[in-house]
Parts: C-alpha cells; structure tokens; sequence
C-alpha cells in the first residue's frame, strides 16, 4: 500500500533509497487511474523502493515546494533528492523501469 505523505512525514520517508511520490487530488480524472498503478507497485517493490502519495489539495507546500503545476505528477527521489519528474498518466512498466534503475 502506498504510504500517504504529509509536510510532517514526507522528509523522513523519503531520505534513504529509492522514492516515487504521486501528487494527486480526488477530482482529477487521470489521476483516479494512476492511483491503483501506484498502489501495485507499492505492492510488488514493497522493501526495495518507498511508493508513497500526496494529496495537493491537503498538502498545497509540498506541490509549490516541488514545482508541481498540473497533476498527476510523479517525483522519483533518491536519498532525499529529486532525481526525476513525469507529468501526466504513466505506465506501471516505465514507472517500475525508472525506479528499478535507481536501486
């Protein structure tokens, strides 16, 4: 299950290894169909990589902190920095491709 990050835990949860954080919102259509692709890679790369999700419209820092401008928006972290962004609905295979490349 991927973990729900807010400004309190988001620092933490992303420090150490591999990190794909979701910036989503309940109303946004293409983000409905990310967030079940979110949740199998949560899943499948539970121990290997932190997947993990932030509601902007309860986190609205976190999305200015990243630049995020439209949504979906996924960040792949590692130790703490950003090391990619895609924006837009993304395939379980380019996301797990992308995050596999970083362990």
């Amino acid at each position: 299950m991927a973990v729900t990050l807010t400004k309190d835990n988001f620092s933490q949860s992303i420090e150490s290894g591999v990190s794909l954080v979701d910036f989503w919102a309940p109303w946004c259509g293409p983000c409905k169909m990310q967030l079940p692709i979110v949740e199998e890679l949560a899943t499948e790369l539970e121990g290997q990589a932190t997947i993990g999700k932030i509601n902007v419209d309860e986190q609205p820092e976190l999305a200015s902190q990243f630049g995020v401008m439209s949504i979906p928006t996924l960040i792949l972290f590692k130790d703490g920095q950003p090391v990619d962004k895609l924006v837009g609905l993304q395939s379980k295979d380019s996301l797990k491709t992308k995050i596999q490349n970083n362990l």
